[in-house]
């Protein structure tokens, strides 16, 4: 399988950063692992400089990670550099990359200097997860600017597929206010290819050399099993790991929070908060706390002890929600191909639309409220727009009923400023409520 370079929208983030530090702050991409952090950066280098040396620190000789030990002598560690990847550097020109930078946490505080000498200009990356554990003896460098970095969205999906025309088109349709009208149907059947796939680069690739979705859901079983490994090596009680991968049948209980204890038993709060803050860290995980007080600012008020869990991969999240099944078995793969996906199943989209707040700089929150005695509204997502709030509901068919969006608007009219349905019907507008296809989440 020959790797491809897909077309990223960091690129441009990476192009202003150049730019703009011009060699006087480093840059931080920090993201989950396998989502091609070390392929864009790289390329980048290839394009945007006339020189670069990349050193991964998970692969490099302890003689290149000790250069970092000693920076007394800036002059003989580039020399060095240069003589081991035979790479000439020149002033104002070159990059240098510190992939995979929590490896060598010296390399990583010796930014600062490097920065300050301002010959070559530097690029890290990492998981946060890691650079945290690995970064606890060491002065962070201010001189440094950090990007997160997600599994490839909607759009570089289709990219990916040689299809460049469609989300402007649906970004014209969504400015107007018009529905798709014929082209509806094609564009719903693109996002559930997507939510199969997902955005995780070997997984596209995997999809592109084969057309094979169970070759695909290898791929991605094998990301999980990564993903897993890595909670182990932080929480070697596997309770970490755990929560993880109980996320899918969280949600499919349609609960209004995350239901911690019947996961692992119980925990000493700040035991349940630091894994918590583990699992967001990763940047495998989003999180969505609770809004106690649904107005702008609702960081100030969120409730850390009631949150929902979401996979930062949709098509992760897929193969996941059937981990003990074969991939014959996985019924949802069945049922989002013949777009025949059940209510109960609505859940793939919630986490799916999850997926894309986050990806467009959207912080997460939820809010529930009493209906009566027994039963409870809920708001599936709120972000905040200005000085106001946007509900939005998820469904996972064209069924537009929203109770609890209707309580939410009459409770806190004076906070909205649009009310979304994400559904799986086309554009409409009624009653001040935007109807929108899912694929459409992104232009909110």
């Amino acid at each position: 399988m020959v790797k491809k370079v897909f077309k990223r929208k960091i690129y441009d983030k990476l192009l202003k950063w150049k730019h703009e530090a011009a060699g006087r702050r480093a840059l931080l991409i920090q993201g989950a692992r396998r989502i091609g952090k070390s392929t864009i950066v790289e390329e980048f280098a290839k394009n945007e400089y006339k020189s670069y040396i990349l050193i991964d620190f998970n692969k490099v000789s302890p003689s290149i990670s000790s250069l970092f030990n000693d920076l007394m002598n800036l002059e003989f560690i580039f020399l060095q550099l240069q003589a081991s990847f035979n790479v000439v550097l020149e002033e104002r020109k070159s990059l240098i990359i510190f992939d995979e930078v929590q490896k060598c946490p010296l390399a990583r505080q010796a930014i600062k200097y490097l920065v300050q000498d301002g010959r070559y200009d530097y690029i890290e990356t990492g998981s946060l997860i890691s650079i945290k554990q690995n970064t606890k003896n060491i002065t962070i460098p201010s001189e440094e600017d950090t990007i997160d970095m997600y599994p490839m969205d909607f759009e570089e999906f289709r990219w990916a597929l040689g299809d460049t025309i469609s989300l402007p088109m649906i970004k014209t349709f969504y400015d107007k206010g018009l529905p798709l009208g014929s082209a509806h149907r094609e564009k719903q059947r693109d996002l559930r290819l997507y939510m199969l796939v997902g955005g995780m680069p070997q997984a596209v690739n995997e999809y592109l050399d084969t057309n094979n979705l169970a070759k695909v859901d290898a791929v991605k079983r094998n990301i999980v099993r990564l993903y897993a490994d890595d909670f182990l090596k932080i929480d070697p009680t596997g309770k970490t790991s755990k929560l993880f991968m109980a996320i899918p049948a969280q949600l499919s209980r349609n609960v209004s929070r995350y239901y911690f204890q019947t996961v692992i038993g119980k925990v000493e709060n700040n035991r349940e908060e630091e894994m918590l803050i583990n699992l967001e860290d990763s940047k495998v995980v989003s999180i969505a706390y609770h809004a106690d007080d649904p107005n702008i600012g609702m960081s100030l008020t969120q409730d850390i002890s009631r949150y929902k869990l979401f996979i930062v991969d949709t098509g992760l999240f897929v193969t996941m929600a059937f981990w003990d099944k074969d991939f014959t078995e996985n019924i949802i793969y069945q049922k989002l191909l013949t777009d025949k996906l059940e209510a109960n199943l609505g859940y793939v989209y919630e986490n799916l639309v999850a997926q894309m707040l986050v990806a467009t700089g959207n912080k997460l929150f939820y809010y529930t409220f009493p209906a009566d005695e027994k039963h409870f509204y809920e708001i599936d997502f709120l972000i905040s727009r200005g000085n106001k709030i946007c509900p939005i509901e998820v469904k996972s068919s064209g069924y537009k009923s929203h109770t609890s969006l209707n309580a939410f608007r009459e409770k806190f009219s004076s906070r909205i400023k649009h009310s979304y349905v994400l559904y799986t019907k086309d554009f409409q507008r009624n009653d001040d409520i935007s109807y929108l296809p899912v694929y459409m989440t992104g232009m909110i």
